[in-house]
């Protein structure tokens, strides 16, 4: 029978402690936040839908995007047992230069209408952690400024290759001055893809009000007055910023861009250059054969072209092709550490997270970024203790199977052809 007494109120003292108080209010949001899919709730809640759809939605159906996350989830681990790792060692080598994570921060445009910081933070909170960040030629802060706000750090910067050559010229030559060291060459987008919650948004840039949006707007008055009272948005290469972003996309972007135009860019830059946007194994390997520094598998986080490759399940399949001293980059659908530990393991050499970094800096800004890399980091330092690794390079395709819901139909002959 059990015994029982009154408890002891010194006894009680030490069993109940009560945690202290956080005042501050972006520290106690932050500091709630656990997964990458927490800041996104964050996110939501603090930011107009338009602003937060541009970034969350992807085109059309946006099933690139979801078949891209679902594939990380569709992972299965094998971790050893018995193979202590007390510490791991995160840190990589890339494209001639350290990275204490095996991440980066991957291009955004219009970064600064999800929240005011926009570059400066997130070129901030990559130089504090050590990492690249990425400029987009459509970001909304210049090269020079990207610079400033990461003078000592390594910042990386992606070009389109506009209707005006010259505009793309002149762009990357200021790159080049301002001591980026990486060019990310983007290849897929020709055109805009049909960005359908833009559209039914009404999302424009500068934004255009209606009874929607002033509605909308209400319930978030730190955003507008951030907006209102900060300098007046503007663009790295953009000397217009009147329409949709599907219509700036268009007004600018060449569909006729080929590998002439890789070739005087590769001229003009002295850095090394990597081309984003591969999207099949045979591109991989002419890209190589061209002498690229490196390929990104991506599509564009699903805003270009819907059902187009999974950039993950691409990439054991390129990583054979190319061989094992070709740089190899992966980014879209990356929504965790165990997805980035899980694309090194199969072959990628760095991987590039887009929406998880904007995520944070509407969370919170600057500190909000930092929060996206910190969780990150945990989850990836978590993940190699369990799988029993202490360093990126113990990583191999051996820890990973890649589970498939969506398997490629095989015709017969007789079914092939064209009746």
């Amino acid at each position: 029978m059990v015994q029982r007494q009154l408890p002891n109120p010194a006894e009680l003292l030490e069993l109940m402690k009560f945690k202290k108080p956080e005042f501050d209010g972006k520290k106690r949001r932050l500091d709630s936040a656990l997964t990458i899919d927490d800041l996104r709730t964050i996110a939501k809640r603090r930011t107009p839908k338009a602003a937060f759809d541009y970034t969350d939605g992807a085109a059309e159906g946006e099933l690139s995007l979801t078949r891209a996350r679902q594939a990380f989830q569709d992972v299965e681990f094998h971790p050893g047992i018995l193979r202590p790792a007390p510490s791991v060692d995160t840190s990589v080598d890339i494209l001639g230069g350290p990275s204490a994570l095996p991440f980066g921060i991957a291009p955004t445009g219009f970064t600064r209408l999800m929240q005011t910081e926009g570059e400066v933070a997130g070129a901030g909170a990559a130089a504090a952690a050590g990492i690249p960040f990425t400029l987009s030629t459509l970001g909304t802060t210049s090269i020079e400024g990207v610079k400033a706000a990461n003078p000592n750090g390594r910042n990386w910067f992606q070009l389109y290759v506009m209707r005006d050559r010259e505009i793309s010229y002149e762009l990357t030559r200021r790159a080049a001055a301002a001591g980026f060291d990486t060019l990310q060459f983007t290849v897929d987008t020709p055109v805009a893809g049909a960005r359908l919650r833009d559209k039914r948004n009404g999302f424009s840039i500068p934004p255009q009000l209606t009874l929607g949006t002033i509605i909308n707007a209400i319930p978030r008055p730190w955003w507008w007055y951030d907006f209102l009272t900060t300098p007046k948005l503007e663009f790295a290469s953009l000397s217009t910023t009147g329409g949709t972003v599907g219509e700036l996309l268009d007004a600018a972007m060449d569909p006729t861009i080929s590998y002439d135009d890789l070739a005087v860019i590769r001229d003009i830059w002295p850095g090394k250059i990597v081309i984003k946007g591969v999207q099949n194994v045979e591109d991989s390997v002419r890209l190589r054969d061209a002498g690229v520094d490196g390929i990104v598998l991506s599509n564009h986080g699903g805003r270009q072209l819907d059902r187009a490759p999974i950039p993950f399940h691409l990439l054991p399949e390129v990583r054979k092709a190319v061989g094992d001293d070709f740089t190899v980059m992966i980014d879209t659908g990356i929504m965790n550490g165990a997805d980035i530990v899980a694309a090194v393991a199969l072959g990628a050499d760095f991987t590039l997270i887009g929406r998880a970094y904007l995520y944070g800096l509407m969370a919170g800004g600057r500190a909000g970024v930092d929060r996206t890399i910190s969780i990150l980091r945990t989850e990836i330092e978590r993940t190699m203790r369990l799988l029993g690794v202490a360093s990126l390079a113990e990583l191999e395709p051996a820890h990973v199977t890649q589970l498939t819901r969506l398997v490629p139909v095989t015709r017969s002959a007789s079914d092939a052809v064209v009746r």
